[in-house]
């Protein structure tokens, strides 16, 4: 079969691109915005992609067009395909019905920590033998690409609460029907699209209801929302994590042993850092058990874990001063993320720079929760490009440790004029941010050559 995608890079439908080649289809797709990770796995897939989304597209004559949830009406190829009658369906539709149809999928939601989470439990399993196929929205260091097919029953999904596509305004991961399913946290994002938590509460109670008898809810002790969608109906086994009568974790966050109903039943050694970690931990160990891995061969595993890409991922180092990539754009995991880096670095300061990029953050409903995000930086430098708030004034109860840009070269010069040797330049975006990682490692490398000839700094240089 020759399915054609539509918004192919995205990280969920670059995924689904590389599980139906691997199943044998023929695939194509387009798209308008190519940045990596997505963009380079599906170059060396050797999957065909169009930039843009010309009409013309239909005389490429595939068997399924595979639709999208970034693809709106308007869109010039939706619409052909509408007007044609051509057959299509969404993603989430298409995995559910070629992939985990008869497959035990572990589904794992929450507003933050999905990746990761997704990242450490097919590692677990694949530590053990298990070789489960996966599809993550981002690319673990471990396996070097964000989804497979795998060769067993098992099915790791991260499951995503945004919704399906345009035709279907349902979550995502109302189409997996997990047997085993992590609620990792929740909180209000999306605002494009939810008006309240409310909102959202009710799409993982859909979720619940999805999930069989002898299936297993894994949820963190002490979330409010969570139990109140707990409250509407749980029909499964429920086990909790973070809490002393259930999973828990005893020791730091790089060393520290994991309890069961308070026994420790294994120890996990590794250099993730900050305590969200510790507790995706605590949550893939627990799924991992409900398939048969041992605790204690779970542990061993994740001390092999390597991490995920754009997950303070270390860029490189130049002048002094090292340069970290994370993923973090809600403002929790912007002050989950910063805090996890200060422990680990206590030596140096930290300069956040920050993209506030997705759909929640342009709309500006959470600029005014920026300020405490970012309250443990040492200086906060913001990129106001592509919003139409202002930046600046949502900044300024930070007063002098924070700036706004809305040109990027005068962002990347300001990090570069700030930044001292012994600091860590945190970088924070859910998108290419213009490259400024390879921007900022190279100015700063020309601005220590420029001190070596005795120039004096040179901030601004080749940036």
């Amino acid at each position: 079969m020759h399915i054609h995608i539509l918004g192919i890079c995205g990280t969920f439908m670059g995924g689904i691109a590389a599980l139906a080649q691997a199943g044998g289809h023929r695939v194509t797709g387009c798209d308008a915005q190519v940045y990596p990770p997505m963009s380079d796995q599906l170059q060396a897939l050797g999957i065909g992609l169009i930039e843009g989304f010309d009409a013309a597209q239909l005389d490429l004559v595939p068997d399924l067009w595979v639709v999208g949830n970034a693809i709106s009406r308007g869109n010039p190829l939706l619409e052909a395909i509408l007007d044609a009658q051509q057959p299509y369906t969404s993603g989430p539709q298409w995995l559910a019905e070629h992939v985990l149809a008869g497959r035990w999928t572990l589904a794992v939601a929450g507003t933050h920590g999905k990746t990761t989470t997704s990242s450490m439990l097919a590692w677990i399993l694949e530590q053990a033998g298990r070789r489960p196929g996966f599809l993550i929205g981002g690319v673990a260091q471990d396996f070097g690409v964000s989804a497979r097919l795998g060769d067993s029953e098992l099915f790791v999904v991260e499951a995503d609460e945004y919704d399906t596509a345009f035709c279907d305004k349902r979550s995502k991961f109302v189409h997996y029907r997990p047997r085993t399913a992590i609620l990792n946290n929740l909180e209000y994002d999306h605002a494009d699209i939810f008006p309240d938590l409310a909102a959202i509460e009710t799409q993982f109670h859909h979720l619940v209801r999805t999930v069989p008898r002898s299936g297993r809810l894994i949820v963190p002790a002490g979330s409010a929302a969570l139990q109140r969608v707990l409250q509407r109906g749980c029909w499964s086994e429920l086990e909790h994590f973070d809490d002393p009568a259930g999973w828990s974790a005893r020791g730091g966050e790089q060393e520290f042993d994991v309890l069961r109903g308070g026994s420790a039943v294994g120890r996990v050694s590794w250099q993730l850092m900050g305590e969200h970690n510790r507790s995706n931990a605590l949550a893939a160990v627990a799924a991992a058990a409900h398939v048969g891995v041992e605790p204690e061969a779970a542990c061993r595993g994740l001390g092999r874990f390597q991490g995920v890409r754009r997950r303070m991922q270390w860029r490189g180092s130049s002048d002094g001063v090292d340069v970290y990539d994370d993923f973090a754009h809600h403002p929790t995991a912007i002050a989950t993320t910063i805090a996890g880096l200060r422990r680990a670095r206590p030596q140096g300061r930290i300069l956040a720079v920050f993209e506030p990029r997705s759909n929640t953050m342009k709309l500006g409903s959470m600029k005014q929760s920026l300020p405490v995000a970012l309250a443990q930086a040492d200086l906060s430098l913001g990129y106001a490009g592509g919003i139409d708030w202002d930046l600046a004034q949502a900044l300024a109860p930070l007063g002098a440790r924070a700036r706004a840009h809305r040109d990027m070269q005068a962002l990347v010069d300001d990090v570069v004029r700030s930044a001292r040797p012994g600091d860590h330049v945190l970088v924070m975006s859910n998108g290419g941010f213009g490259g400024i990682h390879e921007r900022l490692l190279r100015a700063l490398q020309q601005r220590a050559a420029a001190s070596a000839r005795g120039a004096g700094p040179a901030g601004t240089a080749g940036a």
